[in-house]
């Protein structure tokens, strides 16, 4: 492959495309054919010279847990045989590629797998991280070690595709053909030396508009077993706060919650508003129509305090947090605006 400097204007117009066509396989939630799932799994094993293994099909990726489990009860950092077929089937496959394509392959990259959702741990570790530890009985281990993510393999694809079919880089056929049917008909793959689990897709998978798993009052990825992950704007969640939509979260949740991080999605989700009505907060001062409040329950890992406007005209009550060193509601105004003064504002709006 010769240096490229920089694309052409053609090849920049089709990043696009590769980054849809590879976000739609990404984002699949179609059944595995198992038949032909089987198949990719052989060649792969085939391909980076490993034995055929045992091959295992699951209805999501909490049940193919279970099954490794049952099979290595004593499994441990200590004693995985975890074979990354992503990195043995990446390794290879070009052949012309050298350090003086970088620079261009970093900026392509990025490029190419803009917003290409990877999942992150959190949707591995779900249940360990939050109500079954004791169940599965895992000790001493990442699990995001045990799984070659479906994700992962298509963002990988993703630029190797544009490289082969646009570029023209030299490759190696049969490395790359196994990778892209591993994404295109494979769901998460946990590959051991002797057995190869892989589960199905799940039947629901929902975003928000950045691309963060996020669903409210229902599971962000649901599978076909029932197994279920809440999530709100990327942030895992508990059964018993993802199951409810965020207008019906009541802010005294927030004086039990030891999680500071659930905490903050609480608060964003219930919103200060409400926190100022059900959790009772104490009026400091006020000005016009500002009035400056005080949550002293220990909801955040310091007092809240808030500037709750109420609009003249609709009575409409609206809350904004303010840093907890200011001592007056004028303050609290010239600081949401930025350092106008309350009577300037005014005249302004």
């Amino acid at each position: 492959m010769s240096l490229i400097e920089k694309l052409t204007p053609e090849q920049e117009a089709l990043i696009p495309v590769y980054w849809k066509k590879w976000r739609a396989i990404a984002l699949s939630t179609e059944r595995i054919d198992r038949e032909k799932a089987a198949e990719v799994v052989k060649a792969a094993y085939t391909a980076i010279g490993k034995q055929q293994p045992e091959i295992i099909f699951c209805d999501s990726f909490y049940a193919g847990l279970t099954m490794l489990l049952k099979k290595h009860p004593k499994l441990n950092s200590n004693n995985i045989n975890f074979i990354n077929l992503n990195n043995n089937l990446m390794n290879y496959i070009f052949t012309d590629l050298t350090n003086k394509n970088l620079e261009l392959s970093y900026q392509l990259n990025t490029q190419l797998l803009r917003d290409l959702p990877i999942f992150n741990r959190d949707f591995v570790i779900l249940e360990y991280v939050l109500e079954k530890k004791s169940k599965l009985k895992i000790k001493k281990i990442n699990l995001d070690r045990l799984w070659l993510k479906s994700q992962h393999l298509a963002s990988h694809c993703c630029w190797v595709d544009f490289y082969v079919s646009v570029l023209n880089c030299s490759y190696s056929k049969m490395r790359w053909k196994t990778l892209q049917s591993l994404s295109r008909f494979c769901g998460w793959i946990s590959p051991f030396e002797k057995i190869c689990i892989v589960c199905d897709r799940p039947l629901h998978l929902r975003f928000d508009n950045q691309n963060r798993l996020h669903a409210e009052g229902e599971p962000a990825i649901e599978f076909i077993d029932g197994y279920s992950l809440y999530s709100y704007h990327g942030v895992t969640l508990p059964e018993k706060y993802g199951k409810i939509h965020p207008q019906q979260w009541q802010a005294s949740w927030l004086l039990t919650e030891e999680n500071a991080e659930l905490r903050r999605v609480l608060i964003q989700g219930i919103g200060y508003t409400r926190i100022c009505e059900e959790l009772q907060a104490i009026e400091l001062d006020t000005w016009a129509e500002y009035t400056l409040l005080k949550i002293d329950a220990d909801v955040d890992e310091e007092s809240i305090y808030l500037l709750k406007m109420t609009c003249p005209s609709t009575s409409f009550i609206h809350a904004l947090r303010v840093p907890p060193n200011i001592n007056s509601a004028r303050e609290a105004i010239r600081w949401v605006n930025w350092g106008i003064e309350p009577e300037e504002f005014a005249v302004q709006t």
